[in-house]
């Protein structure tokens, strides 16, 4: 008689696929992990952006952030924990209150905007923070740029012109402005952390953001309060453990690629936007959203491909001064 495995034979199969993939994985280069975890964090986002849009037929916007954070605060709680009382400890106090009142002001204008807007065109519009943070940068940074990057800041402001078609017959929503207010704050949030990362740890500035943007949203969300189901309920945690996984996602892509590789297949996002849009809600974006996209991500590649060009001079140190 046969002596029986001490191991299943379903479990030994599992094991050698995980050995498969795990061999296959590591046979990639950094660049290409990088990019894989990117694709995921834009696909996490895109399904975030559903959700939100999905809860926001029954709850308002601010009920949906309060118990978004509260969710988030419990998943990040852990590490929060393990890092009391130093998670709190902060050089920039003054900045984290405007990061985080600017946070709150990007995701109560950029969720009210998702629940309303075509979710293609939300998406696309939020690509327009890249040249708000070009303009911040020069004014709150000091940073120097020249007539290339300019130009491409200026061609993508014309590219949410044509999205949103300001003084045409179709009127421009106060949800597509609100929709430009989100990337503005964002950017504003993005040239703060640029200062707030030299002097305080990532858990400080993931416990400020983790528990006070919540605790702003808590009076609103009260005040606003309707009565969840199992399926809100359900929602809610979806959307709380997918915003966690693409922040995660993020930093991963972050942490084994090069920016300047991973950056493009942001816009992967779009297409995902364009998809779901017309699956799930039944709704083709417009020929002008398709347009004024493709004006955005073309400024924005010419502005990544500018800055690489640019990185790669002055690391060989031949860049001129005042050029990009």
């Amino acid at each position: 008689m046969p002596v029986p495995s001490a191991e299943p034979e379903g479990s030994s199969s599992s094991a050698a696929l995980k050995t498969r993939f795990s061999e296959k994985w590591q046979s990639l280069s950094n660049n290409t992990r990088g990019i894989c975890w990117a694709l995921l964090a834009t696909f996490l986002m895109a399904v975030m952006s559903t959700i939100i849009k999905l809860l926001g037929d029954r709850l308002h916007v601010t009920q949906i952030l309060m118990l978004r954070q509260f969710f988030m605060l419990v998943i990040s709680a852990p590490v929060i924990i393990r890092g009391f009382p130093g998670s709190l400890k902060t050089q920039a106090p003054l900045l984290h209150l405007g990061r985080i009142l600017l946070a709150s002001s990007a995701m109560y204008f950029g969720f009210t905007a998702v629940i309303h807007l075509p979710l293609a065109e939300s998406t696309v519009i939020g690509f327009a923070r890249t040249f708000f943070i070009t303009i911040f940068a020069v004014f709150f940074l000091k940073e120097v740029i020249g007539i290339h990057r300019i130009s491409a800041t200026i061609l993508g402001f014309i590219g949410v012109m044509v999205i949103v078609q300001p003084g045409t017959g179709a009127e421009m929503s106060i949800y597509s402005f609100m929709a430009i207010l989100a990337s503005a704050c964002a950017a504003l949030v993005g040239i703060i952390l640029r200062k707030v990362t030299q002097v305080d740890q990532p858990i400080t500035i993931l416990t400020f953001q983790a528990t006070f943007v919540g605790l702003i949203m808590a009076p609103f969300g009260i005040y606003n309060w309707v009565s969840i189901d199992l399926n809100d309920a359900i929602l809610l945690l979806c959307l709380a453990g997918v915003s966690w996984g693409a922040q995660m996602s993020n930093i991963q892509a972050l942490k084994f690629g090069e920016a300047s590789a991973i950056a493009p297949f942001d816009y992967i996002r779009l297409v995902y936007a364009a998809i779901i849009s017309v699956v799930i809600f039944g709704v083709w974006p417009l020929w002008t959203t398709y347009l004024g996209g493709a004006i955005i991500v073309a400024a924005s590649l010419y502005t990544l491909h500018r800055e690489t060009v640019l990185g790669k001079k002055v690391a060989t140190g031949t860049a001129p001064s005042k050029t990009h």
